[in-house]
């Protein structure tokens, strides 16, 4: 039995100790706030109650992996659990709506077909073919096991173009692939936002990317009734009942070494009280340091006097009217809030999140993260605030006159609530680009140090966390 310390209960840190104390190791956990879930945040007020981090879950069963391998129970016995259908509205930059199905490829191509032509619903069904290959290619090494001592292989994009033969050229960013193979400005709006909704450049993110929409309209998206902080209490109650010692308010100052000259190795942390708790493995789930300039999201939450109306969809895109401006805007030399983003409009079907006969919204938009603009300034969030909602109404003119009250967070809120360097919000890994988008491994140079969560492999997105904790439970080991 190793004494294992996990600092930080972000949802990679409680996972990875609920997995550990299961096997039999003593788990103590550190947490410098007074409560759990990092990224899982939650704000409640006048009987409404918001996610403010992510709000949907893909790929399920990574946590129903985690809940019956540390408990013998469903995930579907600890949440309630949802599939979104249709997966998503959107409304694109002419104007055009189209709805599409949530895990069926075949209702995808379909609706796309009868809103954009035949065509436009082929071109993006072959563009997914070719995505699923990538996820073929790299599944496992990318997502189910540790990053290898030799990456190499995994800086090759393996996603395969639609021409081939000594003349077709290789797409080397998303970009490439909607100029080349979807060639039309809506269909290029639907894959842009797969990048942005993660910070990424898609003149830039290699073409391997394609492989989020694959794995999302082929698995699905699912909601957590009560809103996924609903999750992260449920793997919170894992962790209580595999008797983790949860220490709340309890600052990690830096990890501690030891050992002979030249085999140091982690031996515990040193607290902000000036304590020491020692260890034989410590696992850091903090925010990395050192990553800055990485977009963050801006979320607007939203009170709503009256009950929602029947068929409305849970998850709306409002695609931006002008692709130029907004990757200027994010990406450009000057960082500035785009004043028509591409936003995503959240209305679950989710009673208890407001008052009887009342709504909760959550509008969220990537924007530069605090630092290359003042997210602290009230003045210039109440602008963007009305920039965002004024856009949102595009899709929801009702919501105007609905509307109880709002509450804007920004990355400066991000920053200060999880550390996370000006509010960045991590990306998944991927392949290509000669490595530039793989993230550090779990392991670390000083023996018995780790890192889980989304700052490491295989990188950002609710999903890809709970994963990395398998990983990293997995190179600890059994005692």
């Amino acid at each position: 039995m190793a004494r294992i310390v996990v600092i930080g209960a972000g949802m990679g840190g409680l996972a990875a100790a609920a997995r550990l104390a299961t096997v039999g190791h003593k788990v103590t956990l550190c947490e410098a706030a007074p409560t759990h879930g990092g990224m899982l945040g939650w704000y409640e007020r006048d009987g409404f109650r918001f996610d403010t981090g992510p709000t949907l879950l893909t790929l399920p069963a990574v946590y129903r992996d985690l809940m019956l391998k540390t408990g013998r129970t469903r995930l579907e016995d600890e949440v309630e659990l949802r599939s979104v259908d249709p997966g998503s509205a959107h409304l694109l930059p002419d104007g055009t709506r189209v709805t599409l199905a949530n895990a069926s490829l075949a209702r995808v191509e379909s609706a796309l077909g009868a809103a954009l032509g035949a065509d436009a619903g082929v071109r993006w069904a072959a563009m997914l073919e070719r995505g699923r290959g990538v996820w073929e290619a790299t599944r496992r090494p990318l997502l189910e096991e540790p990053l290898p001592d030799d990456p190499s292989p995994l800086h090759r994009d393996p996603y395969v173009p639609a021409r081939r033969g000594l003349l077709a050229r290789a797409p080397r960013t998303l970009a490439d692939v909607a100029r080349r193979e979807l060639r039309d400005a809506r269909l290029t709006a639907l894959l842009d936002e797969y990048a942005l909704r993660f910070g990424l450049d898609p003149e830039r993110v290699p073409a391997s990317l394609t492989w989020l929409p694959y794995m999302e309209q082929s698995f699905g998206v699912w909601y957590v009734t009560g809103g996924l902080r609903a999750l992260a209490d449920a793997v919170l109650r894992r962790c209580q009942a595999r008797r983790v010692d949860l220490r709340f308010g309890t600052r990690v100052e830096q990890v501690v070494t030891g050992g002979s000259l030249g085999e140091e190795r982690a031996t515990g942390v040193l607290l902000a009280d000036g304590s020491v708790l020692d260890a034989d493995v410590v696992i850091d789930n903090r925010a990395p340091t050192g990553v800055t300039g990485a977009p963050g999201r801006f979320t607007l939450l939203l009170a709503l006097r009256g009950e929602r109306p029947d068929g409305v969809p849970h998850r709306t895109v409002v695609h931006a009217p002008d692709r130029a401006d907004e990757l200027d805007a994010l990406f450009g030399r000057a960082p500035r809030p785009c004043e028509q983003p591409t936003l995503q409009l959240l209305r679950p079907d989710d009673a208890t999140l407001a008052p009887a006969g009342h709504e909760a919204a959550v509008v969220t938009v990537t924007v530069p993260p605090q630092g290359p603009v003042d997210w602290t300034d009230p003045a210039r969030v109440s602008a963007y605030a009305d920039a965002v909602l004024t856009h949102a109404l595009r899709a929801a003119p009702e919501l105007g006159d609905r509307l109880l009250w709002r509450h804007a967070r920004t990355p400066a809120d991000t920053a200060a609530e999880t550390g996370a360097p000006g509010g960045s919000v991590p990306p998944p890994s991927l392949p290509g680009a000669d490595g530039a988008f793989l993230a550090p491994p779990n392991t670390d140079a000083l023996p018995g140090l780790f890192h889980v969560g989304g700052g490491t492999h295989p990188g950002g997105g609710l999903a890809r966390v709970g994963m990395s904790a398998t990983v990293v439970a997995g190179l600890v080991g059994t005692p």
